[in-house]
């Protein structure tokens, strides 16, 4: 199970809230385990001309008592063979082939074809939601409904349909609830950062002077697949000006320049980075390095439970200033089923963590089981882009890797 359901239980119970509503594809996921590639993707418009460009609608419902259920397309049905939550509904004719007597299926199967056959059939994706809720005796419950994910047409039926209710936007609750891991959580991190660390090294480790970047990315394409994870990004600093991912680049000696690459495990994504150095390193830009590796030093002390996010950033901040470098973004970011979870660690904005749920500071508290990354980097045009990033996990008394990201020293090749 993803859902942190411990934390979720008590979120609905400090907002009053009697269930919560997913709509978004990440957060399905999140609170059923449910997955098919193409909801991030398809949007109305793919199948109905002339249609909007919202993704398709689906919902996973959590309440606070009881057990969960989702509903979804009846094609995207079978992904739910394997999923902890029982209870799936579909909508909509289910275009099976009936012509046949079918064949005898098992068990799993059996109990989806039942779900694709189930009278009366509701005709969108609102109306089985709706069939949920009355069964539940939820018509006229307080419910946490994530708005950012809903279809225009979707929220107007739910309104019309229950106006007895109290719809509240969880958009960011949802969010909130995200930012602290649950075991299973850590455990497919943890294999992503594993599975990153190894096949970028691997491939970067491959370079010489004259090597194209784009073949660095392919070996690491290959790498990460061959475990079982998927291709996320492969970034590289551009002659001290930015980051690339797309120029057919061709290093060079002498060169020290900023790499940043991920991979997906499972939906989790890894998310790190370090120094490509080509042959031998300039005296100035150790230098640099080593106050990188001094501002990451200070973050990773200043972690504990209860300190703010921007106390965090405050501490790498400080560092870097103290040495004279003021063009320079040192901060961290939470890593999960999006390339950036909260908590973000920058410097305190003033701005909130507000839906109709919750109103919170977006400076978050550290707690534990958050998992996230600290890094920072320097772009010097023409002279190098030094960088370094790691990830960590909150633990009571401060904080852990989350795997062994060795940055003691650049990748150095070419000598």
């Amino acid at each position: 199970m993803l859902l942190n359901r411990a934390r979720a239980v008590d979120y609905m119970r400090r907002c009053g809230l009697d269930a919560l509503v997913a709509t978004s594809p990440v957060n399905i996921t999140y609170l059923s385990d449910y997955y098919f590639w193409l909801d991030p993707l398809f949007r109305e418009y793919w199948a109905t001309p002339g249609a909007s460009s919202s993704l398709g609608q689906n919902f996973a419902l959590l309440p606070l008592e009881g057990e969960p259920a989702l509903v979804v397309g009846w094609q995207q049905v079978v992904n739910a063979a394997d999923l902890w939550v029982r209870e799936v509904h579909t909508h909509g004719s289910h275009g099976l082939d009936d012509s046949l007597s079918p064949a005898a299926l098992p068990g799993e199967a059996q109990r989806l074809y039942e779900v694709l056959h189930r009278m009366p059939v509701p005709a969108t994706p609102a109306e089985a939601l709706l069939g949920v809720l009355k069964a539940r005796g939820l018509e006229s419950a307080r419910l946490g409904l994530e708005m950012e994910g809903l279809t225009p047409p979707a929220r107007a039926a739910l309104e019309a349909a229950l106006p007895r209710a109290q719809l509240k936007d969880c958009s960011n609750l949802l969010r909130l609830i995200r930012a602290v891991k649950s075991p299973e959580e850590i455990r497919r991190l943890t294999r992503a950062a594993e599975i990153n660390e190894t096949a970028g090294l691997e491939s970067l480790r491959r370079a010489r002077p004259g090597t194209r970047f784009g073949e660095i990315v392919q070996h690491y394409r290959a790498r990460v697949a061959a475990e079982g994870a998927a291709f996320d990004h492969f970034g590289y600093g551009y002659r001290g000006l930015g980051v690339a991912t797309e120029p057919d680049y061709e290093l060079a000696a002498g060169e020290a320049l900023f790499v940043d690459w991920g991979c997906n495990y499972q939906y989790y994504y890894s998310d790190t980075g370090t120094t490509l150095a080509v042959g031998a390193i300039a005296p100035r830009l150790l230098d640099r390095l080593d106050m990188l590796r001094t501002c990451l030093d200070a973050g990773m002390a200043a972690i504990r439970p209860g300190v703010r996010a921007s106390a965090v950033q405050q501490a790498m901040w400080d560092v870097l200033s103290a040495r004279g470098l003021k063009a320079i973004f040192p901060h961290g970011h939470g890593v999960g089923l999006e390339i950036r979870d909260y908590p973000i660690l920058v410097a305190d904005n003033g701005l909130r963590l507000r839906d109709d749920c919750i109103d919170e500071p977006s400076d978050l508290p550290l707690e534990v089981d958050m998992v996230f990354n600290l890094e920072s980097a320097l772009f010097m045009p023409g002279l190098g882009s030094p960088h370094i990033e790691r990830s960590f996990v909150v633990t009571p008394d401060g904080c852990r890797p989350l795997a062994k990201q060795d940055r003691s020293w650049p990748v150095q090749v070419g000598l």
